[in-house]
């Protein structure tokens, strides 16, 4: 396998199978350093039984997951519970919405076909096809991914006929302040070659702090010069854009294998110009 990221370090932000990116990396050549920007902070197990409990009891129109792992910890409840085929009755009965692969291919392995899945793993996508129903008096059953975001909360407000409850299994957890130090002295010493990131809450939680520190426009800089901000999909790069940096890889593919083989691309393209570059005399 060529080694296009040979000489390169690359952070990885992302606090979900990091060994897994890490190996990806290495073996293309490069260098994987772990800067986790983002935890995440389960949910006490007794409220996720109870609202769970609640789902298998009650009458649902629609049942929406967010995310994969959304979908792994309500499933986990009812295994505990000994309420799994109440709760895959449930899902067979109702109209199902789904954003993500992951989220897809649990909904499917137990044999539930969602009524709409966001084809590009987007909140906006999925909203944007929701919206062609009429939720007027449903019931409807939302697992959130860490927080309410926004174009949910206007999908939610523009239905006030819709009644909603909303089921959190897990919250954002903010990054250590001693890693965010490290990773921004890393990068504005340009010690590092790229940053990964994995959700918009990451490019949030950076900017946050280097506005804090004064030091957001040596950011801005940096990204858009020196250090390449990659994206595993469309809601992170515009994350990233509303920093106003312009110096982006996003894969088509919303995966995290797909992001190190862009990040790859970019270096290998950038050294093949290099070497067709005639020298200056």
């Amino acid at each position: 396998m060529a080694k296009e990221l040979e000489g390169k370090t690359i952070v990885i932000t992302g606090s979900k199978i990091p060994e897994d990116m890490a190996e990806v990396i290495e073996r293309r050549g490069g260098t994987a350093l772990v800067r986790s920007l983002q935890g995440l902070m389960p949910a006490d197990p007794a409220e996720i039984d109870k609202d769970v409990r609640q789902l298998t009891e009650q009458d649902a129109d629609w049942i929406i997951f967010t995310t994969g792992i959304g979908y792994e910890a309500i499933y986990k409840s009812a295994e505990r519970q000994g309420i799994v085929p109440l709760l895959e009755e449930r899902l067979q009965k109702a109209k199902v919405a789904c954003r993500g692969y992951r989220t897809n291919a649990y909904l499917k392995k137990s044999g539930v076909h969602p009524v709409v899945s966001a084809d590009d793993g987007t909140i906006a996508n999925m909203v944007d096809k929701l919206s062609a129903f009429d939720f007027k008096g449903c019931q409807v059953w939302l697992q959130l991914h860490g927080e309410l975001t926004s174009q949910l909360h206007d999908f939610i407000s523009s239905e006030p006929e819709m009644n909603v409850q909303a089921v959190l299994p897990y919250r954002y957890q903010a990054p250590d302040r001693d890693t965010l130090a490290q990773l921004m002295d890393e990068l504005l010493q340009h010690q590092v070659d790229a940053v990964s990131f994995t959700t918009q809450v990451q490019v949030k939680y950076l900017f946050d702090y280097a506005r804090e520190q004064g030091q957001e426009e040596d950011l801005r800089n940096t990204f858009n010069h020196q250090v390449l901000a990659a994206a595993v999909g469309k809601v992170t790069a515009d994350a990233l854009r509303d920093e106003n940096i312009t110096r982006i890889v996003v894969p088509e593919l919303e995966r995290m294998g797909a992001m190190i083989v862009e990040i790859a691309r970019f270096f290998e393209e950038g050294s093949a110009q290099e070497e067709s570059s005639p020298p200056t005399l």
